[in-house]
């Protein structure tokens, strides 16, 4: 299995804004194959901000790789430039290869 995640530092009383941008987000996850599983996760707060990661589970990097070139992820992402005033910086992002589950 493959993880990848983004991390963004969602400025202080933004948190609202930011979970309801991807409540109502055309994500199409589901119509890919490899894709398992997605999670909007919040984290610890800080001064100016408050961390979030966005979370998906896939069947391989392959997989996932196959998606950031697809339709489906452009049309998923179209509008993610009218959302940077919520966050701070760019998204970091972070991709696992499971070595073990349990």
């Amino acid at each position: 299995m493959y993880i990848a995640m983004n991390r963004f530092k969602v400025m202080k009383g933004s948190e609202a804004d930011f979970e309801e941008v991807w409540k109502n987000r055309d994500s199409r996850l589901d119509k890919v194959a490899g894709f398992l599983e997605f999670r909007l996760l919040r984290g610890p707060e800080a001064e100016d901000h408050t961390l979030y990661a966005s979370h998906t589970l896939w069947r391989d990097e392959a997989a996932f790789i196959d998606w950031t070139k697809s339709d489906h992820f452009r049309k998923a992402h179209r509008d993610a430039g009218k959302n940077k005033p919520l966050y701070l910086g760019h998204p970091r992002f972070e991709g696992f290869e499971t070595v073990q589950k349990l």
